[in-house]
């Protein structure tokens, strides 16, 4: 029994547009079970989700090897769709994982971070998901550029969850077509620093700066009014790295795991909808093991 593990993820740390993300303690998970006349799919997911060759998996999977195999699959995922947490990139990761090993093709992680960021169009979920912890990305058309970032596996992430979606499209609409030279050039160094001040483990100034992106989420506060909200609040008790996961409407709070419960107290009175989940670091990104 083959089974495939890929951990949620948290895109751009505030400042980090397009280009940063963390790997989170929350999961996909794809078990391979017996070789099948055709794809036969058990999830949790509802009817919306296709349980033959027609599932998303499969069809990321396909595109590598057109001649995979058909299994019988159970897929489980506590990786909310479409709430900012990477979901999309958890799948399609899972996808090429199961091609490359039922159709044993060899790729390296280089290889699958390529085709990965090809189909998601940027590297800044996949490259988390697929190595773990933070990740630094950068993708020209045609390569991906990647270092780790050190995060502190002591650091949390406190995430508050709404009930509702943000569709992609509505967020990348949101954004600016253009941007003023200089505020670019301080939106750029903010970014610089931080990943500096992470990997100097200078944390309460990378905390800080995680607080201060120039990029987007000044023009995507319409959509998620809860950040804002949670933002001031986490900064009147001292917390400081409060940010929009991804293109939202997950709002995740970068914290000492001491400050958890102290931020939980203090957001209670909002009485938001949705859900507040304590998060750690996943360390080790894409998993494959064998029973």
């Amino acid at each position: 029994m083959l089974k495939i593990k890929v951990p949620a993820t948290s895109a751009n740390l505030g400042p980090g547009f397009d280009s940063l993300g963390v790997a989170l303690s929350r999961y996909l998970t794809l078990t391979v079970l017996d070789a099948s006349d055709d794809w036969q799919i058990d999830h949790p997911f509802g009817t919306d989700v296709p349980t033959d060759g027609d599932n998303y998996i499969i069809k990321v999977a396909k595109q590598l090897a057109p001649n995979l195999t058909p299994h019988q699959l159970h897929i489980s995922s506590d990786i909310p769709f479409a709430r900012g947490l990477g979901s999309s990139s958890a799948a399609i990761l899972a996808g090429l994982a199961l091609a490359n090993e039922l159709a044993d093709l060899g790729l390296n992680d280089d290889q699958i971070l390529l085709k990965a960021t090809e189909l998601e169009g940027h590297p800044d979920n996949v490259a988390p998901a697929l190595f773990g912890g933070a990740v630094a990305a950068y993708y020209d058309g045609s390569q991906v550029a990647h270092a780790p970032i050190t995060i502190p596996d002591s650091l949390r992430v406190l995430t508050y969850i709404p009930p509702y979606a943000v569709k992609t499209a509505d967020a990348r609409a949101a954004l600016p077509q253009e941007m003023d030279f200089k505020q670019a050039v301080k939106a750029s160094a903010i970014s610089n620093v931080l990943v500096a001040s992470f990997n100097s483990n200078k944390l309460d100034q990378a905390l800080t700066l995680v607080g201060q992106d120039q990029f987007h989420e000044a023009a995507r506060a319409h959509l998620v009014p809860e950040l804002g909200q949670i933002r001031q609040i986490a900064h009147d008790l001292g917390f400081q790295g409060t940010y929009l996961s991804g293109a939202g409407p997950t709002v995740a709070t970068m914290l000492p795991e001491g400050g958890v419960a102290q931020l939980e107290s203090g957001l209670a009175p909002l009485k938001l909808p949705g859900e507040l989940v304590a998060l750690t670091i996943d360390q080790w990104g894409l998993t494959v093991t064998t029973d």
